[in-house]
């Protein structure tokens, strides 16, 4: 009987333990929901005056660069620079050899002197048909006398018709001699004329000549840096053919192009006298606007920019990144990147500590006190004392509750 009620006493005793568990355990904690907040940086709004900038790339050029051609043919007699070298004022540059240039000299010179003598000679020439002429006429009329004479005894049988013939023949022999003295005299201020043009045109080719061979010693018109040298002592070199390049140590210019929609802006400033700087990425080199180019296309136009104080080493033909600096803005901001949304949207913190989306008009970029790149904005939100959101959420949205993690940020 007793190992009937034994099972039956177990499970009796285990209800009863599970039922006193059961009314001593503790009570729950109530749970309440609560709303996720995001910890952000957040930077105080204080508009004012900030100058935009604009990254461009450009190439550096020498305007003034001179190429040097040989003025006549012959062989380099002395070329005492070298690729690179700074040469001053008047320093030697390169000469042709003095036997290949005496001889165009001196040719052009036998040509002056020629002409001069045919010139001369024809003045001796003229005062002699003058004088020809008058005796040449004083014949003429002695043999048409004695024509009249031969005519006057033929017609009384007194003479033969033989002697009428060489009488007219003599006649006309003058005649012909008297008119082609005269044409020669007639002809003189012709050919005087073409004497003396020919002598001008010796003349300017003497000229040209002696420029030339004063030209063949090349000096350094400007102090400045030798280039693109093509030719060496000895080589035979033909007249016009480029000998070398020599541009200033001043005056370099930068060119880069710039976008269509800040061209404008920038004209505007030029023509008001306000000084656009731009400088290279370390800051070694500056540059000041000075005009655009007069040709453009729909990339933009290429901007030209004149380098101020010494050159350090530039050259041209470097490619080189510069920023440029657009005239000042007022009640503009200068945030961080990382704050923009979309093309033209911010988001501000409200008082209750939520997102609120503002839009806002971008200016351009900034540069901080370190270098780092900003963002240069304006807008009827942005007023003094508001407080920026410049970290990024991914799920931002108007209402969002965030957490100020560094409210004193300050912008630059």
């Amino acid at each position: 009987m007793s190992k009937r009620l034994l099972p039956v006493l177990i499970i009796a005793v285990g209800i009863a333990g599970f039922l006193l568990l059961k009314m001593t355990r503790p009570e729950p904690a109530e749970v309440s929901a609560t709303e996720r907040s995001w910890r952000v940086q957040v930077q105080v709004v204080e508009p004012g005056f900030h100058t935009p900038v604009l990254p461009l790339y450009g190439e550096v050029l020498a305007p003034e660069q001179l190429t040097v051609t040989a003025t006549l043919a012959g062989r380099i007699g002395e070329r005492p620079v070298t690729e690179g070298q700074r040469v001053n004022e008047g320093d030697l540059l390169v000469a042709l050899d003095d036997a290949d240039i005496r001889p165009e000299l001196a040719q052009a010179e036998a040509q002056v002197a020629d002409l001069q003598a045919q010139l001369r000679s024809e003045q001796v020439r003229y005062r002699n048909d003058q004088l020809a002429l008058a005796s040449e006429q004083a014949i003429l009329d002695n043999a048409r006398r004695q024509l009249e004479r031969t005519r006057s005894l033929l017609s009384r049988n007194l003479a033969s018709r033989e002697a009428l013939e060489a009488a007219t023949d003599a006649s006309a022999r003058a005649e012909l001699t008297v008119n082609t003295r005269q044409r020669a005299i007639d002809e003189h201020p012709a050919r005087l004329q073409s004497l003396e043009a020919k002598l001008a045109q010796a003349e300017a080719n003497l000229d040209s000549t002696r420029r030339d061979a004063a030209r063949a010693r090349m000096t350094a018109p400007f102090d400045g840096i030798v280039t693109s040298i093509q030719v060496a002592r000895g080589d035979q070199v033909s007249r016009n053919e480029p000998l070398l390049s020599l541009y200033p140590v001043e005056g370099l210019e930068l060119r880069a192009r710039v976008p269509e929609m800040f061209r404008a802006e920038l004209l505007d400033a030029l023509e008001r006298g306000e000084p656009l700087m731009a400088s290279s990425a370390s800051d070694e080199h500056w540059f000041r606007l000075a005009r655009f180019a007069g040709t453009s296309d729909p990339s933009g136009t290429e901007a030209i920019l004149e380098l101020e104080g010494e050159p350090k080493g530039l050259r041209p033909g470097a490619l080189m990144p510069v920023t440029l600096e657009r005239a000042a803005r007022a009640n503009s901001v200068a945030i961080p990147f990382s704050a923009l949304y979309g093309a033209d949207s911010i988001y501000l913190l409200s008082s209750d500590g939520r997102m609120e989306r503002a839009k806002i008009e971008r200016i351009g970029e900034a540069r901080g006190n370190n270098g780092e790149r900003w963002l240069l904005v304006s807008g009827e939100a942005l007023v003094s004392g508001a407080r920026l959101i410049t970290t990024h959420l991914p799920n931002a949205v108007t209402g969002l509750k965030v957490d100020a993690a560094d409210s004193g940020a300050s912008e630059q």
